[in-house]
């Protein structure tokens, strides 16, 4: 029997590949066995060169701005089939950034608009190769977010894109499903995770007692673009050690 594991002959895009919780999962399915292509916002791979959080290695790239619509429709992707989509792409605006207009919309536009223009880019091959599309939220979708309303509301709306897709596109036979991470040890967090106070107030609310890393999200993906999820339709996995609990 199969590994239900093994994406051997499998092509997958991961966007937002290029670093933090994106490169933690394209690993995984890299070393899963498939063929792994990377988007990220630099023009070519080199200029991820000592980035925190980021290795291209065995990994395909290329420099798409997926909060620019009309270039994610206009690209011509670097592969002719499509397994899997994990739409990892995110921003988050401290200073009570979010509170302006300007700063709103642009956090909007990469955590949750952007993930649908890359979702409509891909529904053909996804739809041929009876794929996997899994949107990447937080589990900040469910509680407020002090400071960060643009966060908070583009989270919760990969949320409902996820159900909402899932129920439209299964006739297709895509499988939509999402991940809500929670405290994962990035880049993105290091206004927490670099400040010993705030990090010993957010571990004492983490029942498991630790971070998340990039590779326990690559595990929650690798399950829910497996056989092993075939019957699982809309739904967002919590990944958070119990923290939401």
């Amino acid at each position: 029997m199969r590994n239900p594991i093994d994406f051997s002959g499998k092509t997958v895009l991961v966007v937002g590949g290029s670093s933090g919780i994106g490169n933690g999962v394209a690993h995984g399915f890299c070393e899963a066995g498939a063929e792994v292509h990377v988007w990220g916002t630099r023009p070519s791979a080199e200029d991820y060169a000592g980035v925190e959080g980021s290795d291209l290695t065995g990994l395909r790239y290329q420099g798409v701005d997926a909060a620019d619509f009309e270039a994610v429709a206009a690209v011509t992707p670097a592969f002719e089939r499509l397994d899997v989509l994990v739409a990892c792409q995110g921003t988050v605006l401290y200073k009570r950034g979010e509170f302006e207009m300007a700063g709103f919309a642009r956090v909007v536009d990469v955590n949750l608009n952007s993930q649908m223009a890359c979702a409509v880019k891909f529904r053909p091959m996804l739809a041929a190769a009876k794929g996997s599309l899994i949107l990447v939220s937080s589990i900040v979708a469910y509680h407020a977010a002090k400071g960060n309303p643009a966060y908070a509301a583009s989270k919760a709306g990969v949320v409902g894109l996820t159900r909402t897709l899932g129920q439209a596109w299964a006739p297709e036979g895509i499988r939509v499903n999402g991940i809500a991470p929670g405290l994962v040890d990035t880049k993105l967090t290091k206004v927490t995770t670099e400040h010993p106070e705030r990090k010993a107030g957010a571990l004492a609310g983490i029942p498991a007692g630790r971070l998340g890393e990039p590779a326990d999200m690559a595990g929650a993906a690798l399950f829910l673009a497996s056989p092993l999820a075939s019957y699982v339709y809309g739904q967002t996995l919590t990944v958070d050690g119990g923290m939401i609990l």
